[in-house]
């Protein structure tokens, strides 16, 4: 696990101050042999280190991480058996000598599948916002989240604990705007998912595709898959799908037309001039929060 320093935004640290442990957790009694902690440079140093049964650890249900390689699962069982568990385990209490984790799932798991009896844990008394934060922040850190496992963590972060997108924001280190578009990506066709799903696009194709009518992102992610387009390309793809297909065509006028261009180049994106009689309106195209960040920077 990556240090308390290190990561996301102000990381661990900062979202569950560290307590000194008491020679027992409160939820229930350790047994004798997990009295002593097992050596660890990771956590602080204050923290005890208890070697917990794995079959009194129960999964934690607000684990934003859905899919479990078992390819992935079966190398970390390995390495287990040669060099042990090096990061330990975070539970917390869930009755008497039963304990939920909050964070290290994968080497749970593994510890499962070969028989280990005990496993290395920090207790920690956890409200259930806490323990979703840190579930995810720690999936986070070590980069194992698809991006609709993020999007899907961060909307129920938000709304079964009335957080603002600032806030969370606040929390993972991420800003506001990409807090609410990744969060969008839940809102894409169910092909889109799929490609998600199974690795074919990434965050960011998958954010341009959420910023478009549902009638076009399929054939937008088609011509990402049988192109190999990059996210610049799909954005590109994107415009070239909604000029053609709901921009209304207009008489046409070479004074405007040159004009529109004129304001194309200079905004570097669509630019559509409406005309009547001697007043009318200038609308101008963004597709993403970048771009429209672009924009302004260039009128302002």
């Amino acid at each position: 696990m990556p240090s308390q320093n290190s990561g996301l935004g102000r990381g661990l640290g900062s979202l569950i101050p560290n307590k000194k442990l008491k020679d027992s957790p409160a939820s229930g009694s350790v047994p004798a042999v997990a009295s002593s902690p097992v050596a660890s440079d990771i956590f602080d140093k204050h923290e005890k280190i208890w070697q917990l049964p794995v079959a009194n650890i129960i999964a934690n249900p607000h684990q934003p991480r859905k899919d479990f390689s078992s390819e992935g699962l079966e190398e970390l069982a390995s390495s287990i058996k040669e060099h042990g568990i090096i990061s330990p385990l975070i539970v917390t209490g869930a009755g008497e000598n039963k304990w939920q984790l909050i964070a290290g799932e994968r080497r749970w798991r593994a510890a499962k599948s070969i028989g280990l009896e005990r496993v290395p844990a920090v207790v920690r008394e956890l409200t259930e916002q806490k323990k979703m934060e840190v579930a995810l922040i720690e999936n986070l850190q070590r980069q194992n989240l698809n991006p609709l496992e993020v999007a899907t963590a961060y909307e129920k972060l938000i709304n079964e604990f009335n957080l603002s997108q600032d806030e969370l924001g606040r929390k993972v280190g991420k800003s506001r705007s990409t807090i609410s578009n990744i969060i969008r990506i839940l809102n894409v066709r169910d092909e889109v998912k799929q490609a998600i799903l199974a690795g074919k696009i990434s965050e960011g194709h998958a954010r341009v595709l959420a910023g478009l009518p549902q009638a076009d992102q399929l054939e937008v992610l088609q011509k990402i898959l049988n192109n190999n387009f990059s996210v610049r390309e799909t954005e590109r793809a994107g415009k070239e799908v909604v000029v053609r297909k709901h921009i209304r065509k207009v008489n046409f006028d070479p004074e405007i037309k040159a004009r529109e261009e004129d304001l194309q180049r200079a905004l570097g994106t669509k630019v559509e001039i409406k005309k009547n009689g001697p007043s009318g309106q200038i609308i101008i195209k963004f597709f993403s929060d970048e771009e429209l960040e672009e924009i302004y920077r260039k009128i302002v």
